[in-house]
């Protein structure tokens, strides 16, 4: 008791050595309430605390812009529980505002609390009913001159008296992240005091106890955003590249960013900076009681959140084992990688596919026989870097061959590609390849094979005959020419042949009329040429089928380059669906195919280029969905139900698309929408209603239940889409959006949250905005 008693003394009073002996229990409440009298005006309209003075239950600190306050608060429906915080100003001070909380773990009683600079110049916050301290500071370097002070950023700090200089802070709340990172916080490790700068979750929406989840920089190999449960990894941001994670490309995307980050790589610390943008409504990420990374946005008066990892269950980690790779566009969503199959296909018939794939061919590195080979994995958010070995002065091609000459080695990568075309550094995987998807603007990522053993065993042959066969060498060379000369004849006419049969000529079966197709062939020279050689700055977006770029034709004419991936899964019969169906369906709602080209194995389609991209780069983002206002919405779900009725019932023959989704809705200069991608679409003849299949494609999500389940599609399977976009577009939120709000999908959100607004209010408010 006497202890306490100094020290309160001592933090009321720092210029008189006052001493109390045996002060009876009694007279310690009175104490804290003459602190809190004494000191209630402290700092209550500043945003400094001097040093001996206070701020308790009801008095706050506001910064100097304005933005950002500190005083206590009470999470929604636990009023009696109370926590020091700073929360964003303009919101009500509670739980769901709050960017920094004090006494986590730890609450006080109903307006109890008195937060103090001492004598020493550190931060206590004491229980006015106990006197006991709650929380400190630990600051051991602050001294009587030192000062409190909330920062324009939302920071507090303690700092020496007068001074603003960056070295003068001896604490900070920027240094002591809880469950939310705002612009000006660091993100990652100190390297010299083993400082890190993580987030926790808490236990519950309204409980800011330590949760289950934690957020962290790991620094082994290239830096690398993990989430935690427990001991075991949930999530990866991918690593860090020179200008993204390697799983977020939006990050630097101008029409998704609400922040600019700054990577800090030395010698002291390995860390990355929210940078705010200027005109950007104040934003906020936080490490949700679910582990979910949401970012909260500040629009006209109320918070507006969506979750940004996980975007999909590819982001779950390791969903797809070792030498799997997952993509969210395609149903399964986890595949082997070339040169490799699943270890156990019977459970990857299950969707449980985390056993992961091994070599169809073991690795020949070292037997002396011939050189293994990389195949190239495009698109891909590069794997767990924790194990792997990073050299940021090797050039690419080094990197292959250090790879190459090393049979441990099982993949490389670019470590840095801010070069644009002329990446540098290398990252070599040495053991397992894991947590591989596929993902917009992604990197290269080389995978270790071996070479065919038939090729290695026509070579030995080669050997063998070589001396045999000498004496004939002109007339086999002879031989080889014919043969050469006939294939490529075979060749130009396959290749003649294919073009036709695949677009509707020849013996192809036509099922919307005429023969023929006006649709131009474009040379595969001519389209390299408009793309800059497929440069990724021409990338307009990726999915399961390939990339599509931007190119410029002729005269300046602007369009969009569709390339088929050779792993994609879509095939002649696809291409030729997509081909024939746009080029003679013709509707103000349907995208307009300009011309093809095929060249080899490669497959590309041209449309029109529309400036606005696909409906979900404008519904789904923070800002700009906040562009949309409602008669636009409104005009974009007439214009997909006018392109819908269309292909149902006012074309020649019933067209069912499959595979309608937001990311296949493009919209114009004028907001207008068009549907594209008909790879998958089937035509009905006659009175035919329905039909079946046992290759079911699509998206979950979108995808009715009797076609996920059965297979059985007709034009209600498309209404079922088209009802699933309707609600997308009304709310902003992704159907593939799973657990939120305590139910486990959006679809369940929805049909509780409509039907208690309606029997609550007489209305439903699902609207975003």
């Amino acid at each position: 008791m006497r202890n306490n008693a100094r020290n309160i003394a001592n933090m009321a009073e720092p210029r008189q050595k006052i001493k109390f002996l045996n002060l009876p229990s009694v007279i310690f409440p009175l104490l804290l309430l003459f602190l809190r009298a004494s000191g209630s005006g402290t700092g209550a309209a500043s945003d400094t605390l001097i040093n001996g003075a206070n701020i308790t239950d009801g008095k706050t600190l506001v910064s100097a812009s304005g933005s950002f306050t500190l005083g206590f608060f009470s999470p929604t429906g636990v009023p009696t529980k109370r926590y020091l915080g700073i929360w964003f100003t303009a919101a009500s001070a509670d739980a769901d505002a709050a960017c920094w909380v004090a006494n986590l773990g730890n609450p006080l009683g109903n307006g109890s609390g008195v937060l103090v600079l001492s004598s020493t110049g550190g931060l206590r916050l004491l229980d006015g009913g106990s006197g006991q301290t709650v929380w400190s500071s630990n600051t051991t370097e602050a001294s009587a001159s030192s000062v409190a002070k909330l920062l324009p950023s939302g920071n507090l700090v303690v700092q020496e008296q007068n001074s603003s200089a960056a070295t003068a802070i001896l604490w900070q709340s920027f240094d002591h992240p809880s469950n939310t990172m705002i612009a000006g916080m660091k993100f990652g490790k100190s390297l010299k005091n083993d400082t890190e700068w993580s987030l926790t979750s808490w236990r519950a929406q309204n409980d800011p106890a330590t949760g289950a989840y934690r957020r962290v920089m790991d620094t082994n190999g290239l830096p690398d955003i993990f989430t935690w449960q427990g001991n075991v990894k949930k999530y990866r941001a991918g690593p860090w590249n020179g200008r993204w994670f390697s799983g977020l490309p939006d990050m630097e995307d101008p029409n998704y960013r609400l922040f600019t980050v700054q990577m800090l790589e030395g010698a002291d610390e390995v860390a990355y900076v929210l940078n705010a943008i200027a005109g950007k409504p104040f934003s906020r990420l936080v490490l949700d009681e679910a582990g979910v990374v949401q970012v909260f946005v500040w629009i006209t008066r109320g918070w507006t959140s969506f979750p940004w990892l996980p975007a999909d269950d590819c982001d779950d980690y390791a969903k797809c084992g070792e030498f799997g790779v997952c993509n969210a566009a395609t149903t399964p969503q986890c595949d082997c990688l070339q040169g490799f199959s699943a270890v156990f296909p019977s459970q990857w018939s299950q969707s449980n596919s985390s056993g992961g794939c091994r070599r169809d061919e073991p690795l020949r590195c070292g037997d002396g026989t011939a050189a293994d080979q990389f195949k190239l994995v495009s698109g891909v958010k590069l794997p767990d870097t924790h194990n792997a070995t990073v050299n940021m002065s090797a050039t690419l091609e080094q990197c292959g061959a250090m790879c190459l000459a090393n049979c441990s080695c099982l993949a490389y990568a670019a470590a840095d590609i801010r070069g644009g075309g002329h990446v540098s550094g290398c990252v070599m995987w040495t053991g397992e390849i894991l947590d591989v998807r596929y993902v917009n603007r992604g990197q290269d990522l080389y995978v270790r094979l071996a070479r065919s053993q038939s090729a290695t065993r026509k070579r030995d042959v080669a050997k063998i005959l070589l001396p045999v066969m000498a004496s004939v060498l002109v007339l086999t060379a002879a031989a080889f020419y014919l043969v050469w000369i006939c294939k490529l004849r075979a060749k130009r006419r396959n290749k003649d042949i294919m073009e036709k049969a695949i677009l509707g000529y020849s013996r192809a079966p036509n099922d919307l009329g005429d023969d023929n197709v006006d649709l131009p062939f474009v040379s595969f020279v001519d389209i390299a040429a408009a793309t800059n050689n497929f440069s990724e700055d021409n990338m307009l977006g990726q999915g399961g089928f390939g990339k599509v770029y931007k190119g410029t034709l002729g005269q300046n004419l602007e369009v969009a380059i569709k390339r088929l991936g050779q792993g994609s899964g879509q095939g002649v019969e696809e291409f030729r669906n997509e081909a024939v169906l746009i080029a003679k369906l013709q509707h103000r709602n349907l995208v307009r195919l300009l011309g093809c080209c095929i060249h080899g194995d490669e497959k590309l389609l041209i449309y029109e280029y529309l400036p606005n991209k696909s409906l979900d780069s404008i519904i789904f983002d923070a800002t700009n969905k906040y562009l949309l206002d409602w008669p636009t919405r409104f005009k974009i779900i007439k214009g997909i139900a006018r392109g819908l009725l269309y292909l149902h019932q006012d074309s020649r023959l019933t067209i069912i698309h499959r595979d309608l989704k937001p990311s296949n809705i493009l919209l114009d200069e004028d907001m207008s929408p068009k549907i594209s991608d008909f790879g998958m679409a089937r035509i009905f003849g006659g009175n035919q209603q329905e039909a079946n299949t046992n290759r079911v494609v699509g998206t979950y999500g979108y995808m009715s239940p009797e076609y996920a389940m059965d297979g059985a599609f007709s034009v209600k399977s498309d209404t079922y889409s088209f009802g699933v976009i309707v609600l997308e577009i009304i709310s902003g939120l992704k159907i593939s959006l799973t657990h939120y709000n305590g139910f486990p999908n959006l679809l369940a959100y929805v049909s509780m949250e409509l039907m208690d607004r309606w029997q609550n209010y007489g209305s439903c408010g699902l609207m975003s905005g």
